[in-house]
């Protein structure tokens, strides 16, 4: 059995890692950490876990070490504070706050008012995509997991930019997302119910925070500029996110020339599923998983390339790909503790 460590183990994301590694055949929960809720069980702070009766404790980078692994979900500027000591330790670390996601240590303090401290580190950390990034993640030390909104886009825009079949000068990319992406400890007033409900709105426009991690992975792909429009939805839901991409098709390229692109790229991947023409994925489908649905076509008016994609952004954007990755770097069968379908409806 390998020893895994969670720190941040009773926000949204790490309470999913808590449920999916609980029956995880080849994991052993060895060590969890919460700020909140030190001294308590995990069954009496989250019933819904009925029988996953491990002690929660103090956050204690040393303990948390002394595993194989550590999957980290702390806030913004909380992981660069522990990993060099967990890397150190002889940890391998999955970090799913934004602290080793951006290559540019410049860029920190632009879209995270943070000062990076340990900027070495940033281009060792893979990006945790598997489908895009299996070998970096499988023999990696730290691996940053994603955002959820970089997650939808990417999958379903790296290969119509790698295949060159899109403009990259002129995206778009809206995003809708349930409330669970906020976190858990949010006090903010727009997150509360009475305030959610029945409401949808634009949030951070023109300067969300998961653009640069777009923009990054895009550029690798192609020598044109990229340039993106993002702009994020607040919608009265759980969990779930979906984006709808609008982009340029090069010349020649129609619907079923991309789609049969998205194809080819991902055949054989267990959770990428691209839908067939005429039918388009919705949020209900991914929930409680680690799948991502992709739909694409031409709007005929337009001539605009329209790709829908769909994901749990508590699963595949989050804790799911987190575990994806950890099976990578386990060196066990990818698919490994995360095969359950949706709950439904």
């Amino acid at each position: 059995m390998t020893d895994v460590a969670i720190m941040g183990a009773t926000g949204y994301g790490g309470v999913e890692l808590i449920r999916l590694l609980h029956a995880h055949p080849q994991v052993r929960l060895s060590y969890l950490s919460s700020d909140t809720y030190a001294g308590e069980r995990v069954c009496d702070v989250y019933p819904h876990l009925a029988g996953v009766e491990l002690p929660l404790q103090a956050r204690d980078p040393a303990a948390a070490g002394r595993c194989d692994f550590v999957l980290l979900a702390v806030p913004a500027g909380g992981a660069m504070e522990i990993v060099p000591g967990l890397l150190d330790a002889g940890a391998r670390v999955v970090d799913v706050s934004p602290d080793f996601r951006l290559q540019e240590a410049a860029l920190y303090p632009r879209w995270y008012a943070l000062g990076h401290t340990c900027p070495n580190l940033l281009r060792e950390a893979a990006f945790g995509i598997p489908e895009w990034h299996r070998e970096e993640i499988g023999s990696a030390r730290l691996v940053a997991a994603p955002g959820c909104y970089p997650t939808g886009a990417l999958l379903a825009l790296c290969p119509l930019v790698a295949e060159g079949l899109i403009e990259t000068h002129d995206i778009i990319v809206d995003g809708k997302t349930g409330i669970s992406g906020a976190g858990r400890t949010s006090l903010q007033v727009d997150y509360h119910f009475p305030e959610a409900e029945a409401d949808v709105a634009a949030y951070r426009v023109g300067g969300h925070r998961h653009l640069p991690e777009m923009v990054q992975e895009l550029s690798r792909l192609t020598e044109s500029e990229v340039r993106i429009t993002f702009t994020p939805h607040l919608v009265p839901m759980s969990r779930g996110i979906l984006l709808t991409i609008y982009a340029v098709p090069k010349a020649g390229a129609g619907a079923d020339e991309l789609r049969d692109c998205l194809r080819g790229r991902y055949q054989g991947e267990p959770f990428v599923h691209v839908l067939p023409e005429g039918k388009w994925p919705h949020t209900k489908w991914a929930t409680g998983t680690n799948d991502c649905f992709l739909a694409v076509g031409i709007d005929e008016t337009t001539g605009r390339a329209v790709a829908v994609s769909v994901l749990d952004n508590l699963g595949k954007g989050m804790a799911g790909q987190m575990v994806q990755c950890l099976n990578l770097m386990m060196g066990v069968e990818e698919a490994t503790g995360l095969g359950l379908p949706a709950a439904y409806p």
